[in-house]
């Protein structure tokens, strides 16, 4: 066997499955905001529970971004997020199980107001599609 197909097979060989490049996904959301929870909405998020971050990051969700936008007199949320992990639903279990951020959830609940796609799912952010991207 050549040198350079020894060297190939060692360096495979150091590369474990958990130090597999991860895929990375972009993730765009959107909900609706109580006008009267604006600023109550901006105070929770300038200062996010340590534990909340945490389980973002544990459940491989990074970029993580929130912009406010009034369009036609209603405020909506728009969120971004890239994933860099391997099994998005599991994470997103795990988040949703996670004592911590059901309590942050419960608090800032009351400041959004989903769309009837998300509601009607009992859910609270709404999917959007992806139409451009750039590096």
């Amino acid at each position: 066997m050549k040198i350079h197909h020894l060297l190939l097979l060692a360096s495979l060989s150091l590369f474990s499955c958990k130090d597999a490049p991860r895929h990375n996904s972009r993730y765009g959301m959107v909900t609706g905001l109580r006008p009267e929870k604006i600023a109550e909405y901006k105070s929770l998020h300038a200062k996010v529970w340590p534990d909340v971050l945490k389980m973002i990051e544990a459940c491989h969700l990074h970029n993580y971004s929130i912009y406010l936008k009034n369009i036609n007199d209603h405020w909506f949320l728009f969120s971004y997020f890239e994933y860099t992990g391997t099994d998005f639903k599991g994470d997103m279990e795990k988040m949703k199980q996670d004592s911590t951020t059901q309590q942050w959830w419960k608090v800032t609940a009351p400041c959004q107001l989903p769309l009837p796609d998300a509601a009607a799912k009992g859910e609270t952010w709404s999917g959007m599609e992806e139409v451009f991207h750039v590096e």
